[in-house]
C-alpha cells in the first residue's frame, strides 16, 4: 500500500449469477478524502460498500486497509424503536469501546441537528431523522473510515445542505466513502470518484478529472462587429470544425476539442483584431459525464 492509502481493493468480485454483483473491482482510497460511489440501479454500489465494511465477503479478491475502525451507516438505519434518540447514540459508542458520556453523545447530536430530540424515541422518527441519528450514532465511534450509503437522500434541501457540509468538516477527522444517486452531491462533496457499471468500474480518479471530460468543445462569441465576418475567418481554421454567426454580432464556434478551442479563440481574436464582448461555453456536469460513460459503456 502506499503511504497515503487507506483502503485499497485487489480484484474483487462477488457474483450473484446474471451478471449482477460486482467483477474485478480496483480501488484505491486515499487517506482523509471523500470517496464517492456512482453507478446507476443494480450496478453493484451496495455489495461494494457491504464488503468495504466486512459485512459481506467476497468470493475472490482482497481488500487491504490501515483502518482501525470501520463504520457502516446504511440509506435508512434500523434501530430498536423504543429508544431515544440519544440511548441510541450512547449504546453505538459503548458497543466499540468510544468514550459514551453525556458530553460525547449531546456533541454527536449536535453536529446532526438532533439536540433538541435527544429524549425522543427514534421509533417515530422520520426517515431524514433515522439518516441523521445513523451518522451520530457513526460519529461518536471516531471512525477511522466511515461508510456512508445515500446519506443525503431522505432530506430536505436544508437538511441535505446540513449533512453535506458536515461530511465536509468530517474529512479532517476520518476517511469517508459514500455512494449516492444525488450526482451533484457526489460533486460537490467528494474529492474522489469511482462509476460502477453492471458491477465493473468503467472510470476512477478525482472528481475535477471527470468534471474536466465534460469542457465545453463549442462556445458562443459576442463580439463588436459583424459576426459573418469573423465566422468566415474561424472556418478556415484547421481546429474549427464548424463556426456560423447566429446573430449580428454573434458566432457559434465548434472545435476539434476542448484544449484546441481554448487556445485557438484567443490567438485567433487577437489575430483578426476583433473586440470580444462575451463568451460562453456550455460547462457539462457530473451527471452528464456520468451518463456519456454508462451509455459509451452500454453499447
Amino acid at each position: 500500500m502506499s503511504t497515503d492509502e487507506m483502503i485499497g481493493v485487489e480484484e474483487l468480485t462477488r457474483s450473484y449469477g446474471e451478471n449482477t454483483g460486482i467483477f474485478d473491482v480496483d480501488l484505491s482510497v486515499r487517506r482523509g478524502r471523500v470517496f464517492g460511489v456512482v453507478g446507476p440501479n443494480g450496478a453493484g454500489k451496495t455489495t461494494l460498500l457491504s464488503i468495504l465494511a466486512g459485512t459481506r465477503a467476497p468470493a475472490s479478491g482482497r481488500v487491504r486497509s490501515r483502518a482501525q475502525r470501520v463504520l457502516f451507516c446504511p440509506d435508512v438505519p434500523d434501530f430498536e424503536p423504543w429508544l431515544t434518540a440519544a440511548e441510541v447514540v450512547e449504546l453505538s459508542a459503548r458497543m466499540v469501546g468510544a468514550p459514551a458520556g453525556p458530553a460525547e453523545v449531546a456533541g454527536a447530536l449536535e453536529r446532526v441537528g438532533l439536540a433538541e430530540a435527544a429524549d425522543r424515541r427514534n421509533g417515530r422518527f422520520s426517515r431524514g431523522m433515522r439518516q441523521r441519528l445513523g451518522l451520530a450514532a457513526g460519529l461518536v465511534c471516531r471512525p477511522d473510515v466511515l461508510i456512508l450509503d445515500e446519506p443525503a437522500s431522505g432530506l430536505d434541501p436544508r437538511g441535505r445542505v446540513d449533512v453535506l457540509d458536515l461530511i465536509t468538516d468530517l474529512r479532517r477527522e476520518c476517511t469517508i466513502i459514500l455512494a449516492s444517486h444525488l450526482l451533484g452531491d457526489v460533486q460537490r462533496v467528494c474529492d474522489d470518484v469511482a462509476v460502477l457499471v453492471g458491477g465493473r468500474v468503467v472510470h476512477q480518479g478525482p472528481v475535477a478529472d471527470i468534471a474536466d471530460q465534460g469542457r465545453p468543445n463549442a462556445w458562443y462569441l459576442r463580439i463588436r462587429g459583424r459576426a459573418d465576418r469573423l465566422a468566415e475567418l474561424l472556418a478556415a481554421e484547421d481546429w474549427v470544425t464548424r463556426a456560423s454567426a447566429v446573430e449580428e454580432d454573434c458566432v457559434l464556434l465548434e472545435a476539434v476539442d476542448a484544449a484546441a478551442g481554448e487556445s485557438g479563440i484567443p490567438r485567433a481574436l487577437v489575430e483578426h483584431d476583433v473586440p470580444l464582448v462575451a463568451l460562453h461555453g456550455h460547462q457539462e456536469d457530473l451527471e452528464s459525464v456520468f451518463l456519456s460513460l454508462t451509455n459509451r459503456t452500454d453499447r
